[in-house]
């Protein structure tokens, strides 16, 4: 029986081989039992799924498990988001959300990530008790969905509704009608299609219509899956912003006015001085290992405390659920902000930016120049290097042990092994390797000053890498 361990943000696996019906349904069973021994009187959870192929039949199977169970399971009949599920879980007081979705992987995967009661990530400790309860075999045969459905166990509810309603509440949307910037978004064949389209009617729309295969595209919002958008803003004379989200809509993709891509790094950036210069909020700043250098910067600037993170957004949900945190932030594009559920929500965070140049008057590029301001300008590269098993543990175990060096003019001034290894060089650049928690990819970052410099540093590095084999 295949063993299931959860990854960075939930258990991912290829449709069909590891991800089949049975095995959905063995880590239905470790879900089921993990919330009832939470010890709650009353005990519900939210399932959803994204629009991946297969999404409301795995959904299905996973409700009638924890049915079997005696848990009470909220269901929507069609596809939503990850930021949906989580809300309804808070908002309902389930004990537990459920999403059948593999983000951003390829379109051959699907996965399941949970959420616990607070509408945010389960922690790993958390995630390791449901590793423990999930079983070879499953102790009981559940009953059809339709059984579950007629004695009210299973229970429909509209949660893109819920959504839009609490969107509509914390996003200024006069101030951006009243603004005359627009926006062109591009759901990626991703969950976000549909609410987007009742909240914009007036933006432009691309790649928002059911397609499970993505048109055979991982829908991770990166400059290289979004060329059509790019493309489409810089041929328009009328666009201003440019947003993507992924698969189920958790993570963002921007781009300015003229279709250059502007990374989480930047709207990181860009929340921090919003909200709190703009808008007089307060908090911790949360952000993840990966992430510039640059956000130190700007929060000694505001007298704002900061936390780093590992890799991997349920280290900053844990800080947001326990503590006042204005923005928490990391490199792949997963954002949550203060006044909303603590999660990562590519929507909000995207009409948010809307509302800050709605509300200021100013372009994208105006707003990031003010932050260069306090900040200095800085760009942050990255490669994704598929590379074989035994290379990529020979180059862990150099760095591990101390073993990595880079020739001149990149000399090591200091390191961190907080998640990945981190080396930092002069002038405030660095560069960071790292194995990917859901893809068999190993990740090099790099900061400079321009592009062109980091990727002289990453170019150096893949060239050490490549040298090992």
């Amino acid at each position: 029986m295949t063993k299931i361990k959860f990854g960075t943000d939930g258990w991912r696996a290829i449709i069909a081989r590891e991800y089949t019906e049975l095995n959905v349904m063995r880590v239905a069973e470790g879900t089921a039992k993990w919330i009832l021994q939470k010890g709650k009187p009353e005990v519900s959870a939210v399932i959803g799924y994204d629009c991946r192929f297969g999404g409301e039949m795995f959904m299905k199977a996973t409700a009638r498990i924890l049915a079997s169970f005696g848990i009470k399971c909220i269901v929507d009949e069609k596809f939503i988001s990850t930021p949906m599920v989580s809300l309804a879980t808070l908002t309902y007081g389930a004990q537990a959300g459920i999403v059948i979705t593999a983000s951003h992987n390829p379109p051959s995967y699907n996965g399941f990530k949970i959420k616990d009661s607070f509408g945010g990530p389960a922690v790993p400790e958390e995630i390791a008790k449901v590793e423990s309860f999930i079983p070879e075999s499953l102790s009981k045969e559940p009953e059809s969905f339709e059984f579950y459905v007629s004695q009210g166990i299973i229970e429909f509810r509209d949660m893109e509704q819920l959504y839009l309603d609490a969107i509509e509440k914390g996003i200024d949307f006069n101030a951006i009608r009243k603004s005359g910037f627009e926006m062109a978004y591009d759901a990626m064949y991703g969950a976000g299609q549909s609410a987007m389209r009742r909240l914009l009617e007036e933006a432009t729309f691309l790649h928002c219509e059911f397609n499970p295969s993505f048109d055979g595209q991982a829908p991770e919002p990166i400059h290289k899956n979004l060329g059509e958008l790019s493309e489409l803003i810089q041929i328009s004379e009328d666009i201003d912003i440019g947003l993507a989200t992924d698969g189920d809509a958790d993570r963002i993709g921007l781009y300015n006015s003229s279709g250059k891509f502007i990374d989480s790094h930047h709207i990181i950036l860009l929340l921090i001085r919003y909200l709190h210069a703009v808008k007089g909020l307060s908090g911790k700043v949360v952000n993840s290992f990966s992430c510039t250098g640059k956000i130190s910067k700007l929060c000694e600037h505001y007298g704002l405390e900061q936390e780093i993170t590992k890799i991997g957004f349920k280290y900053i949900c844990d800080t947001i659920v326990n503590e006042d945190v204005l923005v928490g932030g990391e490199e792949s594009g997963g954002i949550a902000i203060k006044g909303h559920i603590p999660e990562r929500d590519g929507l909000w965070i995207g009409l948010t930016i809307l509302e800050y140049m709605s509300v200021t008057g100013k372009t994208l590029d105006e707003l990031i120049e003010e932050v260069y301001a306090i900040t200095g300008p800085f760009a942050v590269e990255r490669y994704d290097l598929h590379i074989d098993e035994a290379l990529k543990q020979k180059v862990i175990k150099m760095c591990s042990e101390q073993k990595f060096d880079l020739p001149a003019p990149f000399n090591i001034t200091g390191s961190s092994d907080l998640d990945g290894y981190k080396y930092y060089l002069s002038n405030d650049q660095w560069v960071m390797i790292r194995p990917s928690g859901t893809e068999p990819v190993l990740r090099v970052y790099a900061e400079s000053d321009t592009s062109e410099n980091a990727f002289k540093i990453l170019e150096t590095v893949k060239g050490i890498i490549m040298s090992l084999r």
